[in-house]
């Protein structure tokens, strides 16, 4: 009998639990055993899994194979335990020595090729693993950037299964990240592009100022959306832990921007009329929804289901969540 740990990291609502990853490796009808309350995307990770394996050059073993995620009783989503298993089978085997994989926090989507691919939700993973005392990290390289936010911890970006087997065997040492400087950011919606409403510019301005919620009614086209879209460009960009937050809730919802990961600005959501309160709040798995992502900034819903009705915007310039009615 043969038994590895190593750990990744799940996501419960928009915060990082840790999961232990154990392979236990019996005699027995080769099969694979996953437990611990995985989704079909875990599930499905055992054929991802061994394909990665073998045309890494690797065997996978054929022997009665018991994959458990801990703590059993948390539900597991995504993809983002792929390298976790793999690695830890791996380790069962003897192909990689146990006591290198013991402690390291992996994450990451395998293709079948053995690739590594990006997954959402890396930097509250690293935030977690660095709250439970962990100090390495290996994730796609894709994902090195976001990782890198969190100090204190190494971060190893790795594109390939292979890199990762070469790394812990001893063979070829993946460097630690080092975070490249962030792209300037482009110009936002200037309040100087508004003409006139002198009373809507002075009241946003306000609320700017004080941290004032703002309640803005009108109808169709009066400039409303125009008025509450410039808000975030009034306000101070955000501290290092507003940043982050709105940055790992920007991570799981899939819409973090390409070569600047870290979110200073203030962000701006605009839902649509018909926006179910699911939608607006979150619902489902792995997805969060357009007012947790507007946190800390401004929520905009000026779009009215008739055309007879007054639009309403609602903004809220510094509060921790963001509501729309």
């Amino acid at each position: 009998m043969a038994l590895a740990r190593t750990w990744s990291v799940g996501l419960a609502g928009v915060q990082g639990a840790m999961v232990e990853v154990e392979v236990d490796l019996a005699a027995g009808l080769p099969t694979v055993v996953l437990v611990g309350l995985p989704d079909a995307v875990v599930r499905q990770s055992v054929d991802r899994v061994r394909a990665a394996v073998v045309n890494t050059g690797h065997d996978f073993p054929l022997r009665r194979v018991t994959i458990g995620l801990s703590p059993a009783a948390m539900p597991k989503q995504g993809s983002g335990f792929d390298l976790a298993l793999a690695v830890a089978v791996l380790a069962g085997v003897e192909v990689l020595p146990a006591a290198a994989v013991r402690d390291l926090v992996l994450l990451g989507e395998l293709g079948l090729d053995g690739s590594l691919r990006a997954v959402r939700g890396v930097l509250p993973a690293v935030l977690a693993a660095a709250r439970a005392g962990h100090r390495c990290v290996v994730v796609p390289q894709d994902n090195a950037d976001e990782a890198g936010l969190v100090e204190g911890i190494e971060v190893l970006g790795a594109a390939t299964l292979g890199q990762v087997v070469g790394h812990l065997a001893g063979r070829a040492r993946i460097p630690a990240h080092v975070r490249a400087a962030p792209a300037p950011l482009p110009p936002g919606p200037d309040l100087a592009d508004v003409v006139g409403q002198a009373a809507g510019r002075r009241a946003v301005e306000v609320a700017a100022a004080g941290g004032h919620h703002l309640f803005l009614s009108g109808p169709p086209g009066a400039g409303k959306t125009m008025l509450a879209e410039r808000l975030p460009g009034l306000l101070p960009p955000l501290d290092e832990q507003a940043a982050l937050e709105v940055t790992a809730i920007a991570s799981i919802a899939g819409t973090l921007p390409p070569g600047a990961p870290l979110v200073t600005r203030p962000t701006f959501e605009s839902p649509h009329h018909s926006a179910t309160m699911a939608a607006l709040v979150g619902a489902g798995r792995g997805r969060s929804g357009r007012a947790p992502c507007a946190a800390r900034t401004a929520v905009c819903c000026s779009s009215t289901r008739r055309r007879s009705s007054p639009g309403r915007c609602w903004t809220r310039s510094a509060s921790r969540w963001s509501a729309v009615r």
